[in-house]
């Protein structure tokens, strides 16, 4: 197992790694939209589903992976309702249409309107 630890996209807000590199696969945390050189959060769904894309491009890219090798994303929206503005971010990066789930849930870290984590596989 390799920890995956990048400047790129925010650090850890708890006892967690940013992902780990296991036997080709990677698992990325769940990434929420603070901008890792500011701090901040962007305003709206998707600003915000943008910023935790590029996060979760960050810890891909750490790995030496993309958006392409993504088998499996879990998101999480606070409000169901911004499920389709959430799409039209998401099918930007996530090109090759991996297998996903996506659940709205009663609340995420810092009052975000979504969250993202990832599996992807070296082939």
């Amino acid at each position: 197992m390799h920890v995956l630890e990048t400047k790129e996209a925010p650090g850890a807000i708890g006892p967690y790694a940013q992902g780990y590199v296991v036997n080709g696969f990677v698992f990325t945390s769940g990434q929420i939209p603070v901008d890792p050189a500011t701090g901040a959060v962007p305003e709206g769904i998707a600003a915000q589903a943008h910023q935790s894309c590029r996060n979760v491009g960050a810890i891909l890219k750490a790995a030496e992976m993309g958006f392409e090798n993504v088998v499996k994303t879990t998101c999480f929206l606070a409000d169901m309702a911004d499920f389709g503005a959430f799409n039209e971010v998401y099918a930007q990066y996530f090109t090759a249409k991996p297998a996903r789930s996506c659940v709205a849930v009663k609340e995420l870290p810092k009052g975000v309107l979504c969250e993202i984590e990832a599996i992807a596989v070296k082939e």
